[in-house]
């Protein structure tokens, strides 16, 4: 007997754009002999808006490691999100962007019958994004562990004030400063908060770490590039007259208090993106589009 394949649709449900995507979606995948796969909530969400007919629902019938790709309909929130739920499995995410970037998605809204057709005909191959690890002690000891995509950011907790703290490479102090805050960044997340910090675009075939100070009163306040085997920490200096709070990918939040120290490293464990799309495609193409770039004028090189 064929063993069934199972494919979770992920969609932003919020918006009327999504959920005719999600309906289309999951039509097409059920058409082409595959079980669409919806989370609980977004299950209930759809259902009544979309026929969901032969649906099965993850937890209930279907397990994460069941699953042969999440299709992700949204932005990369949506994404972000998607890749917390499979965090501790293998399986890929592919990407169809339904919001305004999107720089994380492989496709854009117009293409997702030929992505699903890809899907279907199991044509993608898989890229691994460099996560990171976020641990956090509070007087010697660990009190927090997390993980991020993107970015993990140390921030101040009140406007008003201004986050005093010591930033240290590879057990080697840095620099003490004042600042909002600190941005930690792999190369997937450079062209999200560190970009909008200040910090480089990195290609995210450089396997790196990016450092990115927030408004940081300090003669050596520049955004640094470091290796992925660096280990970097930001204390919360205990002179500080505020508090502080740690979000990873803007989504998870753990206060820090006074004396806090969040070292931040490679992750073991990597993020697994799946691409439809061919060599040709090219990261600076999608730098182009994304933000609009002016290129009128190339000449391209000499033949």
């Amino acid at each position: 007997m064929t063993q069934r394949r199972h494919v979770l649709i992920l969609a932003h449900t919020g918006r009327d754009v999504t959920v005719d995507a999600a309906a289309k979606a999951i039509a097409l995948l059920r058409d082409g002999g595959v079980v669409p796969v919806l989370t609980p909530t977004e299950r209930d969400d759809l259902a009544g808006r979309c026929d969901v007919d032969g649906v099965e629902v993850l937890g209930e019938d279907v397990r994460v490691d069941d699953l042969e790709l999440v299709v992700v309909l949204g932005g990369d929130g949506t994404i972000l999100r998607a890749a917390e739920l499979v965090r501790n499995s293998d399986v890929p995410l592919l990407g169809v962007n339904m919001g305004h970037v999107g720089f994380l998605a492989e496709a854009e809204a117009d293409d997702l019958t030929r992505v699903i057709r890809r899907v279907v005909e199991r044509h993608w191959d898989v890229e691994e994004r460099r996560a990171i690890a976020v641990t956090v002690y509070q007087d010697d000891r660990v009190v927090h562990r997390d993980w991020a995509l993107n970015e993990a950011s140390v921030e101040k907790a009140a406007r008003e004030r201004m986050l005093e703290v010591v930033l240290e490479v590879d057990g080697r102090p840095l620099s003490t400063f004042g600042a909002d805050g600190v941005v930690v960044s792999t190369p997937t997340g450079s062209t999200a908060y560190a970009f909008s910090a200040g910090g480089p675009v990195v290609w995210p075939t450089l396997d790196a770490m990016l450092v990115v100070p927030l408004s940081a009163h300090a003669l050596f306040a520049r955004p640094l590039v470091v290796p992925p085997t660096s280990t970097i920490a930001v204390e919360v200096l205990r002179r500080t007259p505020t508090s502080g709070v740690l979000w990873c990918d803007g989504r998870r939040m753990f206060d820090l208090e006074v004396g806090a120290r969040i070292e931040i490293g490679a992750s073991p464990r990597p993020v697994r993106l799946a691409r439809i799309h061919s060599e040709e495609d090219r990261f600076t193409d999608r730098l182009v589009h994304k933000f609009d770039l002016p290129v009128s004028g190339w000449r391209g090189p000499a033949s």
